[in-house]
């Protein structure tokens, strides 16, 4: 053959082979289809410290509780729809006259130290929590509860009276007692297991990092093999912290990281890589308000004080604002599709003029400034929140609106650790602007009844008589719902004649990662926590097979 005749004969060939492998792979793609597989590793920036990985005080840090929930297990859990399922409990069978739950256990459940999970575990958990010397924030919800082992796998839970949400109070997690046994009450929170906890979840601590003042950058989780319900797709999950949320979405933009935590709904715009990004929102039943601390300040003791500052309140001015409209006002402790939740109770309109009556009506006059007083009292609120940008800019639009009544208002910010440590803990504060987790169940028990004025106590506003307890104390026991409802009405009737928190809104909860991670199934979530409820469903890498 002659040199063009070769060249074309090689040139048939390279296209005769390429066909070939282009309709193998079409065949192979065809009847081919991606799946998870095992690998990879899921970084996620958190604004926030670690300090106590450990359930019976991860309560009050949402990174702890973040972390916790991937350590360890729970008797039950809220899937993705915020229904409770199982978790270690097998199953449950319940009395007929409502006080008796007996639950089974998981039989494969083991710690990450291959100890097994027993019954033992759960009830030695319920007496640390229950004990008020471990100041555990579960506590309130464990008063009058008869724990009983009957054998290694199944115990028994006695209540005096039926308890509509008993089984809501089932989700908290399990200490494994062979190792937590001997930590007293005073080195509880010091025990080195807070930071390298050994738990029965999907994931376990493998490292940190920390830098030369101690701060905690980096903590890294292994895919737990031993897991009952099977090992984790992604075989690493990461959490990288910062101080401020604008650092994190920064190493989200440059892709050192692969989601955030929580992202504000303004900072939605500044992703960057939004083709490479999937932005959740969920619903989830949580609400923003300020707490009147009515023992530290005389100005919020005065009721027309506080009734004027409600009707100052432009919440929907504040949802437009702050979260780009990605939520809702909120104007009581129960929200949209709660049980007892009425569109009557506490809807006050934005009303400048009849605050400003409600002011001058009681005696509080403007001086030459602009703001008010009354027989030498200053109209002065100090308002502190965390340095979070969503409650920081909330805390100054709040400012903003309340000066326009002649409120002299006083905005401090803190980390939320300092929060925390320094004044929700001692009650320290005239007025503090946070948020509450209301959890699937709407009993106020643990947020707004006298037994928990006191840390750890989340009753922030220090409410509470006879008369609210007991309509608080009713719905708990009351198994009829329409009659709940009624007592939950009734309850924010009074709530709302005390005023002693003006609510805000309830926000949607952003959640971007990258498009890489596939596998999350959730539209409403209890806590934040929650959007891991599937985490070990969760994948990075894929694999194909035959379909």
């Amino acid at each position: 053959m002659s040199f063009k005749e070769k060249l074309l004969f090689y040139f048939l060939v390279l296209v005769f082979l390429g066909s070939v492998v282009s309709w193998g792979l079409f065949y192979y793609y065809s009847k081919t289809k991606p799946v998870a597989a095992y690998g990879g590793q899921y970084i996620e920036g958190i604004v926030g410290q670690p300090r106590n990985i450990n359930p019976l005080l991860a309560e009050t840090n949402q990174t702890d509780a973040d972390i916790s929930g991937l350590v360890y297990s729970s008797l039950f859990k809220y899937d993705g729809q915020g229904k409770l399922v199982p978790d270690l409990a097998e199953g449950y069978d319940l009395s007929s006259d409502h006080t008796t739950y007996t639950v089974r256990l998981q039989k494969n459940a083991a710690w990450q130290d291959n100890q097994p999970v027993t019954a033992n575990d759960v009830v030695f958990t319920i007496n640390l929590l229950s004990d008020p010397a471990y100041k555990s924030p579960l506590r309130s919800n464990w008063q009058g509860i008869t724990t009983t082992k009957v054998d290694d796998h199944t115990l028994q839970f006695k209540i005096t009276t039926p308890y509509a949400a008993f089984l809501n109070n089932l989700t908290f997690s399990i200490l494994p007692k062979h190792l937590w046994d001997s930590v007293t009450s005073d080195s509880f929170s010091l025990n080195p297991l807070n930071l390298e906890p050994i738990g029965s979840g999907p994931y376990k601590f493998d490292s940190l990092q920390k830098d030369n003042s101690g701060n905690i950058l980096a903590y890294t989780l292994d895919a737990n093999p031993a897991y009952f319900g099977g090992r984790p797709n992604i075989a690493k999950i990461t959490f990288n912290f910062y101080t401020d949320e604008n650092s994190a979405l920064t190493d989200l933009n440059s892709k050192k990281i692969m989601g955030i935590s929580v992202l504000s709904s303004q900072n939605v715009a500044n992703i960057k890589n939004q083709k490479s990004v999937t932005v959740y929102k969920y619903n989830i039943p949580r609400y923003y308000a300020v707490f009147f601390n009515q023992t530290k300040s005389l100005p919020l003791a005065d009721d027309n004080v506080r009734l004027a500052l409600d009707y100052a309140t432009d919440r929907q001015g504040i949802v437009n604002q702050v979260l780009n409209g990605d939520g809702q006002p909120a104007y009581s402790p129960f929200l949209p599709g709660m049980l007892g939740y009425s569109t009557d109770i506490g809807a006050r309109t934005f009303n400048l003029e009849k605050a400003n009556q409600i002011l001058d009506s009681s005696g509080w006059a403007r001086g030459k400034d602009g703001f008010r007083a009354k027989n030498g009292t200053a109209l002065v609120i100090n308002l502190v929140t965390t340095d979070w940008d969503q409650l920081s800019q909330t805390a100054d639009i709040l400012k903003n609106q309340w000066e326009k009544v002649g409120a002299k208002v006083n905005v401090s910010t803190y980390t939320i650790s300092d929060i925390q440590q320094n004044y929700i803990r001692p009650r320290e504060y005239d007025a503090l602007l946070f948020g509450q987790v209301v959890g699937a169940d709407p009993d106020p028990y643990s947020f707004w009844h006298s037994d928990n004025k006191k840390d750890p106590g989340l009753n922030l506003s220090l409410y509470g008589d006879s008369t609210s307890d007991t309509l608080i104390e009713n719905g708990r026991t009351e198994v009829d719902q329409k009659k709940r409802a009624e007592d939950y009405i009734q309850f924010q009737q009074a709530l709302e004649k005390e005023v002693p928190a003006v609510f805000l809104y309830s926000p949607e909860y952003v959640y971007p990662t990258s498009t890489n991670l596939h596998g999350l199934d959730a539209q409403t979530l209890i806590s934040p926590e929650d959007r891991f409820w599937n985490v070990d469903q969760w994948y990075i890498a894929t694999k194909r097979i035959w379909k």
